[in-house]
This record gives C-alpha cells, structure tokens and sequence, in this order.
C-alpha cells in the first residue's frame, strides 16, 4: 500500500503533486499539512500530530469530516512527521511519499530526509517531493527516465558509498568511491533517455531536481 503524507512545509503549485496522491491507500496529515490538504480538495484518512501548527478551522472542519484524529503532547520526542511516518510503517505501507517536507525550516527539511533512511532499513520505497526536487535513498540501485530540465545529483550518506556506477549520465562514474562530504555528485545531466546508478556498499541520496 502506498502512503502519503502531507507536511507543514511549502506546497505551491497544487495540481502538481495529483501525481503522488493518484493510488494513495493512506493519506495522513502531519498537524499543519491539514491546510494544503484542503487546497489539494483532498480528506486524509488520518489527521495527526500535536497540532501546535494547524489552523482551528481546518482542524473543525477535517473533524467534522469525520476524519480520524490522533493527538499528541507538545512535549514529545518525535516530529509529528516521524510520527506520521511511523503510523504509515505500522500499517504494513510499501510506499510512502512526503509532500510539504521542504521549506523554510532547514532542521525540519533536514530531518525528513533523514527519515527516509528509517523506510530504507525496513525496505519501504520513501521519497520527499516539491515542485523542483524529489528526493530517495537508495543502496543497491535505481533506474530514471530522462525528465526536461532535470538534473541529477548524488550525495553520499554514509561514510562511505563504494562501487558507484552510472549510466546514462554525461557525467559518468565507474567503480567509484564517495567519501561523505564529496559534492562530485552535483547536478549531473541525462545523456540518454534512461539512466541507471548502481552501487556496491553504503547509501546513497538521489535526487532530481527541476530548474
């Protein structure tokens, strides 16, 4: 089953992300995420958090809805996206996307990729997405269709991502080893109308990004 959970951060251009929530069996907000749900014209399964970020009216009218409400303490120690994603993990989900993870608050984007190193371990497919850039971890490989205007970027997030190899990517990389800290991975180009990154040892953040 796929998930998706819709966050506090920037969502703009709203049609964009129909996308993502297209074959969502569990769509969960996280506190906040309950006003770009009602942009998106969408009731969430679940409304979450320590509402300490919603607006009183999005919550009355989710309630009224009928939709399932799960509080928390303010003083707690877990985001209430952590929570959301743990929710989403409990309930056996195969899939889970973050919409609304990015934005002006760096600790809180920072941490919601870091998240998807949890779906990682337990074999979940996770992704963080916006308007310009979608974001998974990966540790063994991924396949990509050539998308215009988007580039490829890849980050080491271990201490070290061994046996790296590209193809398709102007740019290429064979057998190659990223120490964390690296940022020889920024902004590649397809060269072809597919491209495919492999690895050997570690985990690896990918991600393309829309100019």
């Amino acid at each position: 089953m796929k998930a998706v959970i819709i966050c506090n951060g920037n969502m703009d251009n709203y049609i964009y992300y129909n996308k993502y929530l297209e074959g969502a069996g569990l769509i969960i907000c996280a506190d906040g995420g309950a006003a770009h749900a009602r942009k998106l014209g969408i009731i969430p399964h679940i409304l979450m958090g320590d509402f300490d970020s919603i607006n009183k009216d999005d919550y009355r009218y989710f309630e009224d809805k009928g939709v399932a409400i799960k509080t928390f303490p303010a003083e707690k120690d877990m985001t209430d996206a952590e929570l959301a994603v743990s929710l989403a993990l409990e309930k056996g989900c195969s899939e889970i996307v973050l919409i609304g993870a990015a934005g002006s608050r760096l600790d809180h984007s920072l941490a919601n990729i870091l998240l998807l190193k949890t779906m990682l371990d337990r074999g979940v497919k996770g992704y963080i997405a916006n308007e310009t850039n979608e974001i998974t971890l990966i540790r063994d490989k991924i396949e990509l269709d050539r998308e215009e205007g988007v580039r490829i970027t890849l980050l080491p997030l271990s201490e070290r991502v061994e046996g790296v190899t590209t193809r398709g990517l102007h740019y290429p990389l064979v057998n190659a080893t990223m120490p964390m800290g690296t940022t020889w991975g920024v902004s590649n180009e397809f060269s072809e109308d597919r491209a495919e990154v492999t690895l050997s040892k570690g985990v690896l953040i990918v991600i393309k990004s829309r100019e």
